[in-house]
């Protein structure tokens, strides 16, 4: 199916639009972070601390006198920059071990597989804490760590379009004419996945960024002063009675950037799979 009429369909879904708006939104505004925010994200003013939401603070101000409103603009770069990090991570990671665990089999398949059932078999949150601990609390840490315990589903789901493809008639041609495996990886299967991989890489950015603030909400990723929405979160939730918006606002970020690139996804996927029919 050509790629016009695949958009054409794509368009006519209005969840997928409605999804490419929100988090379109959300890269607008990190980009544009310098530009819509009216205070820097760490400047305080303790004589405005815990103002409810008005014209200069349109989402109020937390206990340090501090912008919500602008800390939440600028803390989608957080969001956005640790799970774009930590999917791009555990994408190499996952596809590299899949492709060697289905070409070549055997050994190397029971000692990838062994060692991603491992993995799988752990609670990630847990396992992700417990790396970033080792590490130290930073935004990259936790990219990191998030990419190590995320990377078996790709591992999986790699190794089983490899399997199916090894057994193809032009892989075959390609070890007559005598061609090093390498290269038959790098011209024939890596090519062929790429489909794959961007499905796989666009459904896991809403878990990574998801996993991002929670490590923040836990104190484990980016640090004071950062605006981590995880981390403005829970600050705001000693004065969840007295100001509210300190804890809602960011929370419905997470909210509406986790929906906004779901829906998306799910229109792309559509986009890029082959089974899709007109």
């Amino acid at each position: 199916m050509r790629i016009r009429e695949k958009l054409r369909l794509i368009l006519k879904n209005p969840m997928f639009v409605l999804g490419f708006i929100m988090f379109g939104l959300v890269i607008a505004a990190a980009i544009l972070a310098p530009v819509i925010a009216r205070h820097g994200y760490a400047e305080m003013d303790i004589g405005k601390k815990l103002m409810s939401p008005c014209g200069e603070y349109p989402l109020g101000t937390d206990e340090y006198g501090r912008c919500i409103f602008c800390r939440v603009i600028y803390g989608s770069r957080i969001a956005l920059t640790v799970g774009l990090l930590a999917v791009v991570i555990e994408t190499v990671i996952g596809v590299t071990l899949g492709i060697l665990s289905g070409y070549y089999g055997r050994k190397t398949d029971s000692v990838i597989m062994f060692l991603t059932d491992m993995i799988w078999s752990i609670p990630p949150i847990i396992l992700a804490m417990a790396i970033v601990m080792l590490m130290g609390p930073s935004a990259q840490n936790v990219a990191i760590a998030i990419a190590l315990v995320t990377w078996a589903q790709f591992t999986k789901i790699v190794r089983a379009k490899v399997q199916a493809m090894r057994g193809l008639s032009y892989i075959e041609a390609a070890h007559v004419y005598g061609e090093r495996n390498s290269q038959i990886i790098l011209r024939y299967i890596l090519p062929n996945l790429t489909s794959t991989i961007i499905i796989l890489a666009s459904l896991a950015l809403p878990s990574a960024i998801l996993s991002t603030t929670s490590m923040g909400f836990l104190g484990l990723g980016a640090q004071e002063p950062l605006p981590d929405w995880g981390m403005i979160l829970s600050g705001g939730i000693q004065y969840i009675k007295k100001a509210s918006w300190i804890s809602i606002y960011p929370g419905l970020a997470i909210v509406w950037t986790v929906l906004g690139f779901n829906l998306s996804a799910e229109g792309l996927k559509e986009l890029l799979d082959p089974r899709l029919k007109v």
